[in-house]
């Protein structure tokens, strides 16, 4: 039923299977944690390791997750400071909670960040340049990146489309990838916004490893192998509910 559709409600799967919601959430659960599936809020989608979701449905998936993330993220990032923010829909939803902030130098290679902060007199929001991405308002190329890599920042705020239990970040743009390693290369702190949708999801691309991140934000506790790899590497494990 995915395969066709690419994305179900519970309440299609019950009424396709005639089955209880409950059971449907629970081998949806199953499905998930086993990575053949992934898991949203109210359904679930096929797994693919090619392919990342259209931006319109990461946009909607997991927004309360997403907020709570945000929410609590920010709480790290003093008024004054200078920080990286990514391409993502996460965060997007961090630029959003940091408009309570004031005096923030922010550097992005996302039109839809970029959007949400330039509202504030008191912020300074400069955009990288680059090739545009259609999909998403992401910012990709190599331009983008050697302009990433003229700063140093005090954060570095990135998303990911899968982390692995054994650490490995992971992501389906090659272009995408390097700016995402330039900004954590140039970053005092990097910090990871990630909800529990990506943990043992696959994509294509290697970012790097948690090792190189000093906090992941999320929204529960992370499978128990990928803990210890958090433990292992003295990353911040922050849990937003």
């Amino acid at each position: 039923m995915l395969a066709q559709s690419g994305f179900l409600t519970t309440e299609e799967f019950v009424d396709e299977l005639s089955v209880s919601p409950q059971t449907i959430r629970r081998d949806l659960n199953e499905l998930a944690n086993q990575g053949v599936i992934s898991r949203h809020h109210g359904g679930a989608s096929l797994h693919s390791s090619t392919e990342n979701e259209a931006y319109s449905t990461r946009k909607i998936h997991f927004q309360t997750e997403k907020s709570y993330i945000a929410k609590q993220l920010v709480k790290r990032i003093p008024n004054g400071s200078s920080l990286f923010i990514d391409i993502g829909t996460t965060t997007e939803a961090v630029a959003s909670a940091l408009l309570e902030h004031r005096d923030l130098k922010i550097v992005t290679n996302n039109i839809n960040v970029a959007n949400i902060l330039r509202v504030k007199d008191d912020f300074t929001v400069i955009v990288a340049g680059g090739q545009i991405r259609n999909k998403d308002g992401g910012i990709i190329g190599e331009a983008a990146k050697e302009f990433i890599e003229q700063f140093r920042l005090d954060f570095g705020i990135i998303g990911i489309s899968g982390i692995h239990e054994d650490g490995s970040l992971l992501d389906f743009d090659f272009s995408e990838v390097r700016i995402a390693q330039a900004i954590i290369a140039c970053s005092g702190q990097t910090i990871l916004a990630a909800d529990s949708s990506k943990f043992n999801r696959g994509a294509m691309v290697n970012l790097g490893h948690i090792s190189q991140v000093d906090a992941l934000y999320t929204d529960i506790l992370p499978p128990a192998s990928l803990v210890e790899v958090i433990e292992q590497n003295d990353v911040d494990l922050i849990v937003c509910q």
